[in-house]
């Protein structure tokens, strides 16, 4: 049995319907069916395909992987995705770790300077792919063996997983990984702005304040949030808030003028336009559509 079929055996063995494990900040998904594009945060993960692929659209970038092929994520970022080459005989199987800056920072001090690949110069972009190393593949299955041993599991988890994130800092799409746990890094001052426009999301704010904030000029704030995020800070602002503004939808369907204003908008023309030309249509047709859908009960992670 190969790495690939067997990173395929072990997750649609131990899949859950919540997607988690018994090994902290490690998920295992499946779906079964290929559904329209969804909003969703990537939050800062390493993604792992073994069977069908999955599609990410982050600003105007287009983001596809497939079998033995990886994704980070770097920063928590607004996307849309979908799963692809999907069917009930062969569904997708992914395997997901949490990438914590903390560790990142402490690899990277106890490897000493000049570790891993070379950074090329400039912020890299919040979101990489490239196809997984044999090496790479071989600790994400080492690590979900462990699911089958629980005594071994407090000991060796921590190890492996050490061993998969150096992998990832060590490989191609180092240089994304590695700026995660550098405190001065051009993506740590992003990831600053990130954070605080999700945490205000409703309020208006000057760019040049939120640079100020993040430590940066605003003429290298505005390249650098363009690099990482594939928007201006502003565009970012808006997805945000059409994203908070679904969520919302859900649960307040017959509310859609008391959305918009919640979520910052206090025109309700210009909260449906953003909302048709983000989503496909209009606030009030989707908010029943998301209406009829959790009352089905559907629930899967998207």
């Amino acid at each position: 049995m190969d790495l690939l079929e067997e990173l395929r055996a072990l997750l649609a063995r131990h899949v859950r319907p919540d997607w988690t494990t018994a090994i902290e900040g490690v998920h295992i998904a499946r779906v079964d069916r290929s559904e329209p594009p969804v909003p969703e945060m990537t939050g800062t993960v390493l993604a792992v395909i073994a069977q069908g692929a999955k599609r990410l659209s982050l600003g105007d970038r287009l983001f596809e992987y497939g079998p033995g092929e990886y994704l980070v994520a770097s920063v928590d970022l607004p996307v849309t995705g979908q799963f692809v080459r999907v069917d009930p005989d062969h569904p997708a199987l992914g395997f997901g770790m949490v990438l914590e800056p903390s560790a990142v920072a402490e690899l990277l001090l106890q490897a000493g300077p000049g570790t891993g690949a070379r950074t090329g110069g400039g912020t890299p972009s919040g979101i990489a792919v490239s196809t997984a190393s044999d090496a790479l593949l071989d600790a994400v299955v080492r690590l979900l063996r462990l699911l089958d041993e629980p005594r071994d599991r407090p000991v060796l988890a921590p190890l492996i997983k050490r061993e998969i994130l150096w992998r990832v800092i060590t490989g191609e799409q180092g240089a994304t990984v590695r700026q995660l746990g550098l405190a001065d890094s051009g993506l740590s001052h992003v990831s600053r702005a990130v954070r605080w426009i999700r945490e205000h999301y409703a309020e208006p704010f000057q760019v040049e304040d939120v640079a100020r904030m993040s430590g940066m000029s605003t003429s290298a704030f505005y390249r650098n949030f363009q690099a990482v995020t594939a928007m201006s800070p502003i565009q970012f602002q808006k997805r945000i808030r059409l994203q908070e503004a679904r969520l919302l939808l859900a649960t307040r369907p017959g509310d859609v003028t008391g959305v918009g204003r919640t979520v910052g908008y206090d025109n309700p023309s210009q909260f449906s336009r953003e909302y048709r030309r983000q989503f496909g249509t209009p606030p009030s047709r989707d908010a029943a559509r998301l209406r009829d859908t959790v009352s089905g009960g559907t629930g899967a992670p998207s």
